[in-house]
């Protein structure tokens, strides 16, 4: 009876998106890749060195976005849950002038938007559309579009159609208001996402046991043989990866093992480039072929003897400033290497001498500062040191931290005393729910991780027993089983 509707629906459809959209062929992994280009580009964790909340939020929502685009090819997946992102989008040529959210004075700006896409073209335009990118490069990639629209489209009103209720009450077919209505009062509940997901990551986790194993037996092995302090990761990479990693350094230590031993007593570093960083870790770029990293452990020697000369003028600028402490803080700071941070304070401890303002002596002593070369004012960050520009202002430099010498104070002693309770209710909450496993991204502070364990403790969730939970800013299952609940989870019925 109703038959004749579903050519009319489609006009419906095309007159809201792109002809080519209905013209042309499957959408595939790859093209869809080279369509989110710009988007890529504009995201990147690696444009965000400095600003690591930023960073880590693109990460996290990178890697939910790339298990979504996969299961999108996954046969059956037509029904996928609606997935919410956070991305922070630097300004480019294509969004410079048409953003939805203003820039802020840093160059970028916050972008959230929930997927809830069925196929591979109308996510790529959707996240295009969503971060105000061009689409018109999209039509391109997609050789099999046609030069000219269908007959039918021809024949189409300028009024887009509004259906009433009772078509998709005839039909069958979802009502795309209500399916966005829905997507937008829809807010996750912890115990119903734990209920959902459960499962799903205990399967997971279980799979990931063997992996596991070898992981902690390679990084064992190799902090033995060579007498490495520890091994780490930058990124959350999975363990497969990880395992990769390792055995490639494995096998340049069956034949370089002398040269690899100088690293004798450091920390080695995966991460996106190789060197050294400012803190001394030993950084393997994981794209680097083995030659780099060889040539890296070669001149560790030299970066010793510079490490030194950083420690003395590290005290040079100590003294020079009533001793303060000069600190690197990495999870505050953008990632520097040593010749970098060096640098840094070379400027930093040349223009002290030039514009030289006496401090007392010891007067500033226990209180701590970073440097960056990002900032043009200096401030008092919550935790209690001090954020100082590289090219500050010797005399208005004194007169900030004298003036903010005490609250620096009180908040490093609120920072150390919540930092106890901190490491109690992880303790508790470990216990509590018989976790394997209970930890937090860098991102969160101890502030959101008292209140979420607070929280936690209220609550009665068997579901977690043997797991491994990060406190995070969404919900996610990783790849290994890990489960990621946002640290300000809600329970009860949802609200918008």
């Amino acid at each position: 009876m109703f038959c004749f509707l579903r050519p009319v629906r489609r006009l419906c459809l095309e007159k809201v998106s792109p002809r080519w959209f209905f013209c042309s062929r499957a959408f595939s992994g790859a093209e869809a890749v080279n369509a989110l280009r710009p988007f890529y580009f504009a995201v990147h964790p690696d444009f965000f060195g400095q600003h690591p909340k930023e960073r880590e939020v693109n990460e996290n929502s990178l890697q939910k976005l790339s298990v979504y685009l996969e299961n999108l090819q996954k046969p059956g997946s037509k029904s996928l849950k609606p997935t919410q992102l956070t991305f922070y989008v630097r300004e480019t040529d294509q969004n410079s002038s048409d953003g939805q959210e203003p820039f802020s004075t840093l160059g970028f700006r916050a972008v959230k938007f929930t997927l809830h896409t069925r196929d591979l073209l109308s996510t790529v335009l959707y996240i295009l559309n969503s971060c105000s990118l061009s689409v018109e490069h999209v039509q391109s990639l997609n050789s099999n579009v046609r030069p000219q629209p269908p007959k039918e489209a021809k024949r189409m009103s300028d009024r887009p159609i509004k259906w009433d209720k009772s078509y998709y009450s005839f039909t069958g077919f979802r009502d795309p208001d209500e399916d966005l209505e829905h997507v937008s009062k829809m807010e996750t509940t912890l115990t119903s996402w734990l209920g959902s997901n459960g499962k799903r990551a205990i399967k997971k986790l279980e799979n990931s046991l063997p992996l596991r194993k070898e992981l902690d037996r390679l990084k064992d092995e190799l902090s033995h043989q060579l007498q490495l302090s520890d091994i780490r990761w930058q990124r959350s990479w999975g363990l497969a990866h990880r395992c990769s990693q390792l055995h490639s350094l494995g096998r340049l230590a069956q034949q370089n093992l002398e040269t690899l031993k100088n690293a004798k007593g450091c920390t080695v570093i995966f991460t996106d480039r190789s060197g050294i960083s400012a803190v001394g870790h030993v950084m393997l770029g994981t794209m680097d072929v083995h030659h780099h990293w060889t040539k890296l452990f070669e001149r560790l020697p030299s970066y010793f003897d510079l490490q030194r000369r950083l420690m003395l003028l590290e005290n040079q600028i100590s003294h020079l400033l009533g001793d303060i402490q000069v600190v690197y803080i990495e999870e505050l700071q953008p990632v520097l290497t040593l010749d970098e941070y060096y640098s840094l304070l070379d400027v930093f401890y040349k223009r002290l001498l030039k514009n030289r303002v006496p401090f007392h002596p010891q007067s500033l002593r226990g209180l701590q500062m970073i440097l960056n070369s990002d900032r043009y004012a200096p401030s008092l960050h919550e935790l209690g040191h001090f954020n100082i520009p590289t090219l500050c202002d010797p005399a208005n430099l004194k007169w900030f931290i004298l003036t903010r010498a005490q609250q620096a104070r009180e908040n490093m002693k609120r920072k150390d005393e919540l930092k106890v309770i901190e490491d109690e209710l992880i303790q508790a909450s470990t216990k509590k729910f018989s976790l394997e496993k209970f930890y937090k991204e860098p991102s969160v502070s101890s502030k959101q991780m008292v209140d979420c364990c607070k929280r936690l403790l209220g609550q009665s969730l068997p579901y977690l027993q043997g797991m491994h939970l990060c406190v995070s800013h969404f919900y996610s299952v990783m790849q290994d089983g890990d489960l990621c609940i946002p640290w300000n989870w809600k329970n009860g019925e949802a609200i918008k």
